[in-house]
């Protein structure tokens, strides 16, 4: 089937089997463009807690597909490619979280989801780059061990007056970018207002106009009365901005901001998901009652909208 024909018969299967995509903001445009939901970790995490449907396709990784079953197991979670990883993510594991845990017993084990099921269990609370700040100042724990992204870490530690401790973990894309990015894209878009992830390197978010998860990005860039704008994030995020703010230029701070693994979930392997309804993402039961307590938790803090 061409590219069409693929969207045609993708609608088709959602119709006949009570299904939804929900699609990150780094996916490709292509697929961004027949979900029924684009978003960040956080909309889609609370998407799959309420929209009402019998299965969910998730373009995305492999931690977001299990956080939807987590949160909703009565519904069948697909991924359209099951090797659709995070190198994040597998920077964290259970036995050395365990050891780090019992350096600091009086610290509050703070989860960034982009983490696995298991790690998420043995956390207390996860958070996404948009209510990290909201979550690690909830806490009534003076010290934090935060987990597995360092620099969103230690973005959180300038907004707060508890002590982080930081896992040396980071997301390649976004640790790739450096200072020298920023400035040659300012002397390049000089007119730009710089707008980053909290993602990146401490040195980088010292450079910015604006810190923001994907979705405040798009929300900033679309209310700002500035027409230009770098974008310190994946690459695909400006397929949404461009569709939002269709008269504003969006530039990426480097050529090199693009994520392989979130690019794996196309049109064909939506499709072939929806005909076979596999590969199905589930999550052992124990793992999946502690790590909702974690995830639950996080939305307790920060409602929806």
């Amino acid at each position: 089937m061409n590219a069409e024909e693929t969207v045609l018969r993708i609608a088709e299967l959602k119709s006949e089997k009570n299904a939804i995509i929900l699609a990150h903001n780094y996916a490709r445009p292509e697929v961004q463009d027949i979900a029924d939901i684009v978003g960040d970790s956080l909309a889609l995490s609370q998407a799959a807690v309420d929209v009402d449907c019998g299965i969910i396709v998730f373009a995305g990784v492999h931690f977001m597909a299990e956080s939807a079953y987590i949160l909703s197991p009565q519904k069948k979670v697909l991924m359209p490619d099951a090797d659709a990883g995070c190198p994040m993510a597998d920077m964290v594991t259970v036995d050395a979280l365990r050891v780090e845990k019992k350096k600091y017993p009086n610290a509050a084990v703070v989860c960034y989801v982009n983490s696995s099921a298991a790690v998420k269990a043995e956390s207390d609370i996860c958070c996404t780059s948009a209510n990290a700040k909201e979550v690690v100042n909830s806490l009534p724990n003076d010290e934090i061990l935060f987990i597995p992204d360092k620099n969103l870490g230690h973005y959180i530690s300038r907004h707060t007056d508890k002590t982080v401790h930081l896992w040396n973990g980071f997301c390649p894309v976004h640790q790739q970018i450096t200072k020298q990015d920023v400035l040659d894209a300012k002397d390049a878009h000089p007119n730009a207002i710089f707008l980053a992830h909290p993602e990146c390197r401490p040195e980088v978010l010292d450079l910015v106009d604006g810190i923001y998860s994907t979705a405040g990005i798009i929300k900033y860039a679309a209310a700002s009365p500035e027409k230009e704008f770098i974008i310190g994030t994946e690459q695909a995020m400006i397929h949404k901005l461009k569709k939002d703010s269709p008269d504003k230029l969006f530039y990426p701070v480097s050529k090199y901001t693009y994520c392989s693994n979130m690019k794996m979930a196309t049109l064909p392997s939506i499709s072939r998901a929806l005909e076979t309804e596999q590969p199905a993402v589930t999550v052992p039961e124990d793992i999946r009652v502690r790590a909702k307590k974690a995830l639950d938790r996080m939305l307790e803090v920060v409602p929806k909208k």
